[in-house]
């Protein structure tokens, strides 16, 4: 007797292939030239998916990808949701691109590979910067005004793209230049590796990612930046709210313009990177 497994794999199998027929087919013109009903089923698990999804990053496990949504989104050139036959006809076309089959279906191979693609396009080299490189950013320039002036250093090329990223949402959003503004106030900017390492022993059971080893901190050219909810924490409910943002939804759009490219994981963190990502 086939066991349900099996019977499971085999339907996805043969799903795949219509979906790759369907890709491969021609396209037609006209308004509703696309049958994306044929998409219905994908949708179905994808609605699933996204809440229930089991994974694991940093040695931690992790449950869905809803959080991820808008970088998904942008991923696949899309914005449809992901509960809908055109989220997945636009995923299918993605996969076939990345060498997956074509199913329409953001399962655990799919988004293992989607991380992938976020987390090569982040800045490879952890060099600490060289105080010529840095300039000290005004204190107005951050969440904590009374943060510590060695603690207010940053990348000089970065500053400056910050500067305009900065210029620029703020027409597009209309952000208030007020002094209770937070929006894109930088949280974090460089820290040198002396400096985090007396963290780490501050703070022994802080985890790999807040305090690593090799951190894109050193460099001055990663920015935490404000977008909501409590500014660093990386509980799912807080994500949740950051993601949410109008200001985090912008940066997913145009950061890149800027040469800024996100850590997917954590809402607040960019990383200046001026060259076109290498992966796709």
């Amino acid at each position: 007797m086939v066991s349900l497994n099996l019977r499971s794999s085999l339907r996805l199998r043969s799903f795949a292939v219509l979906i790759c027929g369907l890709l491969l087919a021609p396209v037609a013109t006209g308004r509703g030239a696309t049958n994306s009903s044929a998409f219905d089923l994908a949708a179905e698990q994808n609605a699933r998916l996204k809440n229930d999804l089991n994974w694991t990053f940093g040695g931690k496990s992790q449950r869905g990808w809803s959080l991820y949504t808008s970088l998904i989104r942008r991923l696949l050139n899309t914005e449809s949701a992901p509960e809908t036959s055109d989220f997945a006809l636009a995923l299918a076309r993605w996969q076939k691109q990345a060498g997956l089959a074509p199913s329409g279906i953001l399962d655990h191979d799919t988004w293992m590979k989607m991380a992938s693609v976020f987390q090569s396009r982040r800045d490879k080299n952890r060099s600490a910067a060289q105080p010529e490189q840095l300039l000290l950013a005004p204190a107005s320039d951050f969440y904590d005004r009374e943060r510590p002036e060695e603690l207010r250093y940053v990348e000089r090329r970065a500053y400056a793209a910050y500067q305009r990223m900065l210029a620029a949402a703020a027409v597009d959003l209309a952000l208030s230049d007020s002094p209770s503004e937070k929006w894109l106030k930088i949280i974090s900017a460089f820290r040198s590796p002396s400096y985090q390492a007396e963290l780490r022993k501050r703070n022994p059971n802080s985890g790999r990612a807040g305090l690593a080893l090799y951190s894109p901190h050193f460099t001055g050219r990663a920015l935490d930046l404000y977008v909501g909810g409590e500014p660093v924490s990386t509980k799912d409910q807080n994500r949740a709210i950051q993601v949410s943002t109008r200001v985090y939804q912008w940066l997913v759009k145009n950061a890149e313009r800027f040469g800024f490219y996100p850590y997917f994981y954590e809402p607040w963190h960019w990383e200046y990177r001026p060259q076109p990502p290498t992966a796709e």
